[in-house]
């Protein structure tokens, strides 16, 4: 009796308050359909052309693979379709995303419709627009798959006959073959109820397709075509509803020639897509619209239904648009900082998927000929922040395609490893590549990479693996170490320890060595172990002797790093009592940009471990480079100072970054601006409202370590912990109640908060668990894999 009291205790305490909140409605919701006047001939960070009502008012849908924007207009519909791999020559010749297709659907003709509303729900990753025109109402729905890889639109209005429309894809920035290697061909033909865009890629003689099925109920169905057989369109008249399925693909395949061979090259013998992209076509065609929906469902809610995070019981009655614009004017929202959080998490699932490409700085969307920057991953902070929330916010399978993509890319990193050791240090150049290691400099996208050097120095490796480690970290799952994360660390450390020079003093430091994108005197600063080098071969070390030591590895290497780790002397405090980011420097500002949207040297903080509770003065240290820094930055580079300031566990000074954030840097979509728009602020500032929440790098878990007066009350459910605990937490006036502990993967447990020792802990049978009091405010208990813990004060 006792035992069923206390489960009822426990389901009203943790499973009632959950279920409420995840009642609670996320969507991004306007009163007015997107503007659309196409792009303006202009260069914006390199990209071209800019298109700002793309950026800021189209709604993004993903699936990994595909990226869609719509606008939900009612004159003409405009979706502009991404391909992740659809690749062009690009403003570094070297490769770039580009905008696969723009899709009209034409002659919609409902002026002054009423009552509209177009939305992004969040909740199941569903775009919709609904009006009333002359009587009838109207609906469209449009979502990106997964597992059937197709986005899918379905158009229909509550009496029968009433949608009429024509379907007319575009092929948009057709060039002919040239000298400057910027071709590209394609031709769009309909065909009874199919259209087919297809054509190459002059510069990686790549060649692409993509297929529209039109499947009507009722009405009339006509395709037509011009006299050479190009410009297809599909003609709707009178049906009661259509769907539409788009599938996109290009010969290109993740695999390690396409970062060895030459251009034209790299997909030389690869099959045309048309077998792969018909097929897909065809098998979602026979599921049929309510299959294909209720899929897509249930595969996206499996992801972003793990974690939920409740600071109100308000959902806003206003259009997204004007909550943020009230936002930005002083009159804030709690719910708009929770659904600014879950869009970070919608954006990372549409964008990142096994299979997939990871995401570029535009995430999976592009409208531009060639994307800013290339659309590219750059390794000097940005593919790094799209990843920070992966692992603390319940989604550390979208780290896969990042994984794949690292692998394939391997061998010709191998090779780039060899060649900076031969330049840079070439006593320790090893006659075995395999013991050079491997490295990645900044500039990398979905065809190439570059070495370190000009503005970054090598400690961009380190950056990078960082990423496995805390992806062995929160799943605690041998075989990701043992197949997937030792090895990347190991190589990545190999080389490391070769950029070394010993000094004088006896340090070992790297040379040369670049804080990111610094300047001084008007050049690029280059030196000799400036922090930023220095804490990340000190996080490389760290993570790969931790990893050896669980794997039970040895070799003479292991020795040799832990005998280097102690000579790196990465962390040094300057005159102005800051962490400096270079050795020279005394006084903070003495060298390069005060003010630089990097903060590099601070990367040993966030997302590294060095500077921690347990280097206090390091930590004090921090703040005062964090004060002098600024935050006239960038997007993504506000998201990683809130990041910093809840590692320092400030939670207003973190607040205030992540209002800073909604209040400067994010448009009427919820997209982050560099600007333009990039996909980094998005994801790091999800990262950043996680890290302010649930803290776990220094050998515990700190629920609360950063919480803001303004979130006084509130509650969160299924952060992810180190060790993979799921971690739930309750708060009333800034206190933590209730907390409960899923342990995925055993393992004892230690969680630190004020007066923990004084809560009761229990397991879902309602028995005491046995702790390990070490202070008032430290406890620790051995867990069973698969079991609940319930702590209550």
């Amino acid at each position: 009796m006792k035992t069923r009291l206390f489960l009822l205790f426990i389901m009203c305490l943790f499973i009632l308050p959950s279920a409420s909140a995840q009642q609670k409605e996320y969507s991004l919701w306007y009163s007015q359909p997107a503007p659309n006047e196409g792009a303006e001939n202009i260069v914006k960070s390199r990209g071209f052309p800019y298109d700002k009502y793309w950026e800021r008012w189209s709604l993004p849908i993903g699936n990994g693979y595909m990226g869609a924007c719509i606008f939900g207009r009612t004159d003409t519909e405009r979706i502009q379709l991404t391909e992740k791999t659809f690749g062009v020559k690009g403003p570094y010749k070297k490769g770039g995303i580009g905008n696969f297709a723009e899709i009209y659907i034409e002659g919609i003709h409902h002026d002054q419709p009423l009552n509209y509303k177009r939305s992004l729900r969040l909740n199941d990753a569903i775009s919709r627009v609904n009006y009333q025109y002359e009587g009838v109402n109207y609906t469209r729905e449009y979502f990106a798959n997964y597992p059937s890889n197709v986005i899918v639109v379905k158009l229909k209005a509550d009496q029968p006959g009433k949608i009429s429309f024509t379907l007319r894809p575009v092929l948009p920035y057709l060039h002919e073959y040239n000298d400057e290697g910027t071709g590209r061909t394609g031709k769009v033909s309909a065909q009874n109820d199919l259209i087919t865009l297809t054509g190459d890629i002059q510069f990686f003689r790549l060649p692409y397709e993509a297929q529209i099925k039109v499947i009507p109920s009722g009405g009339q169905l006509k395709a037509m075509n011009d006299e050479l057989g190009n410009n297809g369109t599909i003609r709707i008249q009178q049906a009661d509803s259509v769907v539409l399925l788009i599938n996109a693909q290009t010969a290109y395949q993740l695999k390690s020639s396409v970062f060895t061979a030459s251009p034209e090259n790299k997909f030389t013998g690869n099959e045309h897509p048309h077998r792969a992209v018909s097929q897909c076509i065809q098998k979602a065609a026979d599921k049929g619209y309510e299959a294909l929906c209720k899929e897509h469902i249930a595969d996206y809610q499996s992801l972003f239904s793990r974690v939920d995070l409740h600071l109100c019981n308000e959902t806003p009655g206003i259009p997204t648009d004007s909550l943020l614009h009230d936002y930005q004017r002083g009159k804030e929202s709690l719910y708009m900082d929770e659904l600014l959080f879950q869009y970070g998490r919608y954006l990372l699932i549409a964008s990142s998927r096994k299979g997939s490409l990871p995401p570029h700085l535009q995430g999976a969307w592009s409208q531009y000929e060639y994307a800013p920057w290339s659309g590219g991953y750059w390794h000097n902070i940005n593919i790094q922040m799209n990843y920070w929330a992966a692992f603390n916010t319940n989604l550390a399978e979208v780290f896969i395609p990042y994984v794949e993509y690292n692998e394939a890319f391997r061998q010709s990193a191998n090779e780039k490893a060899t060649g900076y050791i031969k330049k840079n240090n070439p006593d320790a150049l090893s006659a075995i590549p395999e013991e050079n290691g491997w490295t990645i400099g900044t500039g990398a996208n979905a065809f190439s990479i570059d070495s370190p050097g000009g503005h970054s120095g090598p400690g961009t490796g380190g950056f990078t693996t960082k990423l496995f480690w805390d992806y062995y970290d929160f799943t605690r799952d041998e075989d990701i170490l043992k197949k997937h994360s030792y090895p990347a660390m190991l190589g990545m450390a190999k080389f490391l320890s070769k950029t070394l020079k010993p000094t004088e003093e006896e340090y070992l430091l790297a040379d040369p060595s670049s804080s990111p994108e610094q300047y001084h005197n008007g050049t690029t600063y280059q030196t000799k172990g400036c922090a930023f080098d220095q804490g990340m071969i000190w996080e490389s070390f760290h993570d790969v002797l931790k990893a050896a030591d669980i794997l039970k590895e040895e070799s003479p290497f292991l020795r040799t790093i832990k005998e280097q780790i102690g000579k790196l002397d990465a962390i040094q405090i300057g005159e102005s009592g800051q962490i400096k980011e270079y050795r020279e420097e005394k006084k903070y500002s003495d060298i390069g940009d005060p003010r630089h949207r990097h903060i590099s040297h601070l990367c040993a903080l966030y997302p590294g471990t060095l500077i921690n509770a347990e280097t206090p003065e390091w930590l004090k240290a921090a703040t005062v480079t964090l004060n002098n820094r600024g935050d006239k930055s960038t997007g993504w580079g506000v998201a990683h100072r809130l990041n910093l300031w809840a590692r320092v566990k400030d939670g207003d000074m973190a607040y205030q970054r992540y209002q800073l954030l909604l209040k400067k840097y994010i448009l009427e979509n919820l997209w982050n601006m560099h600007p333009p728009f990039q996909i980094d602020g998005n994801l790091g500032g999800t990262a950043g409202v996680a890290e302010m929440l649930i803290q776990s790098h220094e050998g515990y878990i700190d629920p609360l370590p950063a919480l803001p007066a303004a979130w006084r009350d509130g509650s969160y459910e299924g952060l992810v912990a180190r060790g993979n605990f799921v971690v739930s937490v309750f708060w009333k006036q800034g206190l933590m109640t209730q907390m409960n502990v899923l342990s995925r993967a055993g393992g004892e447990c230690v969680i630190q908060y004020k007066d923990i020792a004084n809560f009761t802990i229990k397991d879902a049978k309602g028995k005491k668990v046995k702790t390990i009091r070490e202070s008032k405010n430290r406890i620790r208990f051995a867990t069973q894999k698969g079991n609940t813990y319930y702590l209550n004060h």
